[in-house]
């Protein structure tokens, strides 16, 4: 059987899928090592009503704050994981105490667990795709549309404005502050690729 020669034109493709996959995986490194320093916050709304979406940022506002104020101290993602792990009944408590304030019988539950999200650009970085420790507020049935930012480090109380550069430099690895801020289309492509694994990731531990 005779072998098959590639042509010019199946070579550059096979050189350029070489060069997405080794850009990719480190992309995917560079993923793990973000996940390994940050808490996000995850708030989720009742439903899509307009009252349930304005009570979602009431509670975030409540929630943040008091979130923001324990982590102060905080040295690293694993000491901010043990402070919001003992603080978890005082903040679902707080949450409570916010809907009920506004009048609304849903329940609110507060916990710590390993959470899928996209990648998601906030002012002035982003975060890609990937499995990430989440403080995660859930508002009644949490069948609405939620908000997400990264309560460990303090990027939430600054994301209209953008961070400041310091807090990010202080935080990240300049090859991860390079993959978090960068907007040229070889970061973006290392974006895709690392939503391309987790979605494949996602789907053979389903099976």
């Amino acid at each position: 059987m005779a072998s098959h020669k590639l042509r010019p034109m199946e070579l550059v493709l096979l050189a350029v899928l070489a060069l997405v996959l080794a850009s990719g995986g480190a992309a995917l490194r560079t993923q793990e090592r973000l996940a390994d320093r940050v808490v996000r916050l995850h708030v989720l709304a009742n439903s899509d009503m307009p009252e349930d979406q304005a009570l979602k940022l009431r509670v975030r506002d409540a929630v943040l704050e008091r979130a923001t104020s324990l982590l102060e101290e905080a040295q690293d993602r694993q000491e901010a994981e043990e402070l919001l792990r003992r603080s978890l009944p005082e903040l679902e408590e707080l949450a409570r105490g916010v809907i009920q304030a506004e009048g609304y019988p849903y329940s609110a539950a507060a916990e710590l667990r390993q959470t899928e999200f996209p990648t998601k650009a906030y002012q002035g970085f982003s975060l890609p795709a990937g499995r990430y420790l989440a403080l995660r507020v859930v508002i009644g049935r949490g069948g609405g549309q939620n908000w997400w930012c990264v309560v460990f480090p303090s990027l939430c109380t600054t994301a209209a404005e953008g961070p400041s550069e310091t807090v990010l430099e202080e935080t990240f690895s300049p090859e991860e502050l390079r993959l978090i801020t960068e907007e040229e289309p070889a970061y973006e492509l290392r974006f895709r690729v690392v939503e391309l694994w987790e979605t494949l990731r996602q789907r053979l531990e389903g099976e």
